[in-house]
């Protein structure tokens, strides 16, 4: 007898979901509770988002209300809902760890059967901020399309439903990757979700200015008579049906989304079977035997970098950029703002081959507070420098590890914003004043690491300096920042000398010209921070430990 065939007991001894729901209400509620017991802020917090939420709610309802009678309240409607449901579906892999009822693992040593405490998680899930966002945006949005009592009729039904499906979709998704989410990498996730989010509104501004000139919501029907065969959207789209009488089109949108319903709780049902009754993969992998590895050299990409010092460190960084979860955020930012402003701007048609400058600015940022990612660990990088040689090999394999990623990358970012505004004869011009930006943002982050390290805390995915030391980054970044625009001032000068006296034909000389100065610079930077990098081992030591 597995765990999940043994009787619930006192708790629900017919088998059923009626017995277990109350148990399962009061201990969502208990957890909120304890929850804001912890702290006065975070109690603070969560009311100060209640309030939010139902002020939004609030003026969601009022708003989709005053759409009743527009000739695109459905169109609206329908790709709303139809964001909502991919919002339930995403957040759960961005956010494991906001509510403690997600991780259904807690419960296997419990004698549960799984159909009556699906029911129960189902219930209590209905307890919370987005379920009542996702109720308030339901209810307007039936409002606003119905029309006669039949859709009144139908609405009751669609709004439930909306939201039961927007539930157990979040549910299953949660369920079915529960493992990842309590991992390295779904905290990985977590750390990388303000990305995600400040990525996604800047496509949502991109896309409403496109629709100001496209004309309005009407060049969204297309995409809303797709979206309204999609559950739930389709069971707001059935209200919108049955006000225009087409009833068979609403019965079959309302049976599209409790046929997913039914699929969602049978997908939900069959990951918690697995979950409660398989081993965990991590505890399989730890009795397998151990394999005796037939080499000790590098494997990979990584057997290209040089032997020696320089390429144990170039390999050292480039692990932190794919296993080290903040890292892995500031170089996933950098890269993603980085392509995105001038891309944006291009398509736009409001933008500028040299704002792919940017993205060199963006990527040289990565290169200041170098010792910081080391965290305390930065005393057995210490123990192998015993000389201004050893820390410039230490530097200057830093900065190379830098450059495999920065390099192509201002490549391709230049390229494609010429390519889209076609004005590929600024191409070389622009692409030499990146070099020259990226070398002098080398130089100025080395001589930063030295002279002003911080510590970059590990137990917060939005804690990025460790208290007291925030003067130290933000003379780190900005003094080094404005250095580097000074530093490549030579370089400024010359473009603009050459476009006032019309000397067109040899703006293709700022590329070579740019490349070589950016790496002199870099050069020259490497080497002043090298002595004072030997001499202050053990203040940088003491800088970056305090996280």
């Amino acid at each position: 007898m597995t765990v999940l065939d043994a009787p619930v007991g006192t708790a629900a001894p017919s088998g059923r979901a009626e017995g277990l729901v109350p148990v399962f209400v009061r201990l969502k509620l208990t957890l909120l509770r304890n929850g804001l017991r912890q702290s006065s802020g975070r109690k603070a917090a969560y009311v100060t988002s209640i309030v939010f939420a139902l002020l939004l709610a609030v003026g969601q309802v009022i708003g989709l209300i005053a759409l009743r009678g527009n000739a695109q309240a459905t169109t609206l409607v329908v790709l709303l809902t139809g964001l909502l449901a991919l919002g339930w579906a995403v957040m759960p892999l961005f956010s494991p760890s906001g509510d403690e009822t997600l991780d259904p693992s807690r419960l296997v040593m419990l004698p549960l059967r799984p159909r009556p405490l699906i029911g129960a998680l189902l219930v209590a899930s209905l307890i919370g901020i987005g379920p009542l966002f996702t109720f308030a945006l339901a209810l307007g949005s039936v409002i606003s399309v119905a029309h006669g009592a039949a859709a009144a009729v139908t609405g009751v039904v669609a709004i439930p439903l909306t939201l039961l499906v927007c539930v157990a979709l979040a549910r299953s998704v949660a369920t079915a990757n529960v493992r990842l989410l309590t991992s390295r990498k779904g905290r990985d996730l977590a750390v990388l979700s303000g990305l995600v989010i400040a990525v996604g509104f800047q496509f949502v501004n991109f896309g409403m200015q496109r629709l100001g000139r496209a004309g309005g919501l009407s060049s969204l029907e297309p995409a809303a008579d797709v979206v309204g065969w999609l559950p739930p959207a389709s069971a707001i789209g059935a209200v919108s049906s049955v006000s225009e009488g087409a009833y068979a089109r609403a019965a079959l949108q309302l049976l599209l989304s409790v046929l997913a319903l039914a699929a969602l709780v049978w997908m939900w049902q069959r990951s918690l079977t697995k979950l409660m009754t398989a081993p965990d993969g991590s505890t399989l992998a730890a009795a397998a035997p151990t394999r005796t590895k037939s080499g000790t050299g590098r494997s990979g990409l990584f057997a290209l970098l040089p032997d020696g010092r320089t390429g144990t460190v170039m390999e050292r960084s480039l692990r932190y950029v794919v296993r080290d979860p903040k890292t892995k955020a500031t170089w996933v930012t950098a890269l993603a703002v980085g392509l995105i402003v001038p891309l944006l701007n291009a398509l736009q048609g409001t933008g500028s081959v040299y704002l792919a400058c940017f993205a060199a600015g963006m990527l040289g940022i990565q290169m200041y507070n170098q010792f910081g990612q080391d965290t305390s660990a930065f005393w057995m990088v210490s123990l192998t420098i015993s000389s201004t040689r050893d820390a410039y090999a230490e530097l200057r394999a830093r900065a190379l590890a830098l450059l495999l990623i920065t390099l192509p990358y201002t490549v391709l970012v230049t390229a494609l914003t010429a390519a889209v505004l076609r004005d590929w004869e600024a191409l070389p011009e622009v692409m030499g004043l990146s070099f020259a930006i990226l070398g002098a943002m080398l130089a100025t982050g080395a001589l930063a690491s030295a002279l002003y390290p911080y510590s970059i805390p590990q137990d917060g995915a939005f804690k990025n300096v460790a208290p007291g030391q925030a003067g130290l980054a933000w003379i780190s970044i900005l003094g080094g920042m404005v250095s580097a625009t000074l530093l490549c001032a030579p370089v400024i000068a010359l473009t603009i000398v050459l476009h006032m006296s019309d000397q067109q034909g040899w703006l293709w000389t700022l590329l070579p010209t740019g490349a070589a100065y950016g790496a002199l610079i870099a050069w020259t930077g490497v080497r002043l921070a090298a002595p004072r990098t030997a001499r202050r081992l053990p203040e940088i030591l003491a800088a970056v430990s305090k996280g």
